[in-house]
């Protein structure tokens, strides 16, 4: 039986993840190629993503930091020169959402969080110059997208950053809270730790507590909760319809990285309820796994399974492990990598399928379309690295 708990799995696993990527990733005219097939071939070397390409900057940063190879340094310096070179509109000063054959210069906060994230990486591993470029991005943020009478953050902007769309969505907040969380570490200054702290207690809280304790993704202008808005889309990409149980699982996350910087039992207590709501709703006792997402009223919106909510899942779990010391999370931490070992993980080729049908069998032969890079994978790993590190872990993990 494997030990998914141990060190040794763990750095051989980020390892094939890695090298799945490795052989044809880096295009040397710029940037990294974002289109792979199964076996790693690549089927469009020409358009890029904004998401995929800040991604590959926070793989390889972390890659470096984490001792994977002195080359991944380059290779993050590399992406870091494509954001600015290739992504950012010398007009606006914003990042472009999509490049190549359907460009689209669509203003998002989402994309914006992972600039922010992106930038803290690169100060981190000690390019000095990311500094500056965090913090201007971190002034676009506020100028353009910071609603201060609420204290969270709108979605999405017009190309000429003139039109404000009426939508909001708690998707966009999560990842900033996210990239906030890093910029502290980076920069260990105490605004952008405040900020991540105050976009927890919003959404985990404030909204959630008028959701059935969970976090609702579409909101109104108002930040009234919107039940309809993709009603008729819950297998969107980005704006699913539907309580994603991947993303209670991720905010559980980043609730335990606020509380292991600040401790707070509010967080550890809300970690443990959205991961439990998460697997009580999500978890398929049919065929094993977590769904995309379900319906307020519990049935299933949409019944595939995504490895990054398999990776996020294992990630939350690990961490109320090993701050409650309770074994149900060790025991979830086990069965969801024991699912995602036999359906999601490539035995193959190596790095993981992005999605399986209900029953674990394959959708499409598209490993790594734009938007995937195993960054949740890869992060998810390092996360529970990072648990190893910290602690003594009790004689229960290799039970």
């Amino acid at each position: 039986m494997m030990d998914f708990a141990s060190r040794d799995f763990l750095y051989d696993h980020v390892h094939t993840i890695l090298q799945f990527y490795e052989p044809v990733v880096l295009d040397k005219a710029g940037g990294f190629f974002q289109n792979f097939q199964d076996d790693g071939s690549i089927f469009d070397h020409t358009s890029r993503h904004l998401v995929s390409s800040t991604r590959f900057v926070f793989n390889y940063a972390e890659a470096y930091r984490r001792g994977f190879g002195e080359h991944y340094r380059r290779w993050a310096q590399h992406g870091l020169s494509f954001l600015e070179q290739s992504h950012q509109l010398p007009t606006t000063g914003h990042y472009a959402w999509q490049l190549g054959a359907c460009r689209d210069e669509t203003a998002y906060a989402y994309g914006h969080a992972f600039v922010l994230l992106a930038q803290a990486k690169g100060y981190q591993i000690g390019e000095t110059e990311c500094l500056a470029k965090l913090n201007a991005v971190n002034q676009l943020l506020i100028d353009q997208f910071y609603e201060s009478e609420v204290g969270v953050f709108a979605d999405e902007r017009s190309s000429d950053l003139s039109i404000l769309s009426d939508y909001r969505g708690q998707n966009a907040n999560m990842h900033l809270c996210e990239a906030f969380i890093a910029a502290y570490e980076a920069t260990k200054n105490k605004q952008f730790l405040m900020r991540a702290q105050g976009l927890a207690q919003r959404f985990a809280g404030d909204f959630a507590s008028i959701a059935d304790g969970l976090i609702w993704e579409h909101y109104h202008s108002d930040w009234s909760i919107d039940w309809d808005y993709n009603i008729d889309k819950p297998g969107d990409l980005f704006r699913p319809w539907g309580f994603q149980p991947g993303h209670q699982a991720e905010w559980a996350k980043l609730l335990l990285q606020l509380n292991a910087i600040e401790s707070n039992e509010w967080y550890v207590q809300r970690a443990g309820e959205l991961f439990n709501l998460a697997m009580d709703h999500g978890w398929d006792r049919e065929y094993g796994g977590i769904v995309y997402g379900f319906a307020p009223d519990g049935r299933f919106a949409d019944d595939h399974k995504y490895f990054w909510v398999h990776a996020e899942a294992f990630a939350a779990a690990f961490r109320l492990y090993s701050v409650t010391g309770e074994p149900s999370y060790l025991q979830w931490y086990k069965r969801i990598w024991e699912f995602s070992w036999e359906y999601l993980v490539d035995h193959s080729h190596g790095a993981w399928f992005r999605i399986r049908d209900r029953r674990g069998q394959a959708v499409d032969v598209l490993k790594s379309p734009m938007g995937k890079v195993d960054y949740h994978t890869l992060g998810a790993c390092w996360d529970v690295l990072d648990q190893l590190q910290d602690t003594n872990p009790p004689n229960e993990l290799s039970a």
